[in-house]
């Protein structure tokens, strides 16, 4: 598909007022996005777990109104206003409005929670895009008299999401999920993230992600001027190449099950992304003291054990434990007895592989 498709005929119908829920999800990147072009397209592929309890919950009300040229909605965050929300929906809105020309019909109430603590440290903007956009396009799908497929629904929605937050784009389904054009994934796409379409073995069903919170405070650098860095960067393209590589390997690993080489996969893509990060210009390090002592706590616990636990990392100090379902209980003991002492007032957060967003009746 091409963004020519994801542009509406007329509507059917004219709605005065309404209102709808969604529930979606995080995720956490297993091969990383870092660079991207113009229009929210990234420079590699990636592919990601979906979780399961970091969520957001957005409703969005809407009213009918006169057209103007500006648009009209509020924001609010567990029951508060939060202006400084709003610059961000302001430009996510004008992305997408020549994909949903109703945008300046209506006035727009968005009421949204996440399921984490807003200061953990954790992104909401991949389960918060991507619920906004799930909530526009029921709208959009009220508009029509004929029936839209929940194919064309995910897609869209994905290829609006990825325009207010390029992760945004892999929360709308699970468990993994496939973003950016790749030569050996069928239907993958830079403009939409899509369910990975070949074998899985039982290692990776219901894999937990238990996610250890170094640091709550803001981010260092923030993801885009994150992603500019990218650009005449001197590794990037190596780094490109890489990651279609990883995704390439990943596919006999997803397959055979082999819980070793998908280790060495993964970490070493947390790693690299912030090998990048520390050999941009300007350059930073945005791992913590404890975030190295946490990697490494993990590394003598696997060498002692054989346990096929495994870390990544996002942009940041935060550290993401991930590990098969039949070792939760080993594996959470050691994450109680040996790492949560590394994280702030010792906090951290269970999750595991959910299935996408749900839409909430009401």
């Amino acid at each position: 598909m091409t963004e020519k498709d994801f542009i509406p005929k007329r509507y059917s119908k004219t709605l005065k007022n309404g209102r709808f829920i969604w529930a979606a999800p995080s995720n956490i990147a297993l091969v990383k996005y870092w660079g991207k072009k113009a229009h929210q397209i990234p420079e590699n592929p990636s592919v990601s777990f979906t979780l399961d309890y970091c969520k957001t919950t957005t409703s969005l009300s809407f009213s009918e109104r006169e057209n103007d040229q500006n648009f009209s909605f509020e924001v609010l965050l567990d029951g508060k206003v939060k202006d400084d929300f709003k610059p961000k929906i302001e430009t996510f809105f004008k992305r997408i409005e020549s994909y949903l020309p109703f945008l300046k019909d209506y006035h727009f109430k968005i009421e949204t929670s996440n399921s984490f603590p807003h200061s953990s440290g954790i992104a909401s903007s991949a389960s918060g895009m991507s619920a906004l956009a799930l909530c526009l396009m029921s709208i959009e799908k009220a508009m029509y008299q004929t029936e839209m497929s929940s194919d064309y629904f995910n897609k869209k929605a994905s290829f609006l999401a990825r325009l207010g937050s390029g992760s945004a784009c892999r929360s709308i389904e699970g468990d993994l999920i496939v973003w950016g054009a790749h030569q050996d994934i069928d239907d993958s796409s830079n403009l939409y993230g899509v369910t990975y379409p070949f074998e899985v073995h039982d290692n990776f069903k219901n894999y937990q992600d238990t996610i250890l919170l170094v640091d709550k405070g803001e981010k260092q650098v923030s993801s885009t001027v994150g992603h500019n860095l990218m650009h005449n960067h001197p590794f990037a393209n190596r780094r490109f190449e890489q990651a279609h590589e990883h995704m390439s390997e990943l596919i006999s690993i997803f397959k055979t099950g082999n819980l070793d080489a998908f280790i060495e996969i993964v970490e070493r893509e947390a790693l690299t992304l912030h090998a990048m990060m520390m050999t941009s210009l300007p350059y930073f390090i945005l791992m913590k003291p404890n975030t190295l002592e946490i990697i490494n706590k993990i590394w003598s616990f696997r060498s002692a054990t054989n346990s096929k636990v495994c870390f990544t990392l996002d942009a940041g100090a935060n550290v993401h434990v991930l590990y098969p379902k039949n070792e939760s209980e080993a594996v959470m003991e050691f994450i109680k007895n040996e790492l949560v002492v590394y994280c702030q007032n010792e906090h951290y957060i269970s999750d595991q592989i959910g299935f996408g967003a749900n839409q909430i009746q009401f």
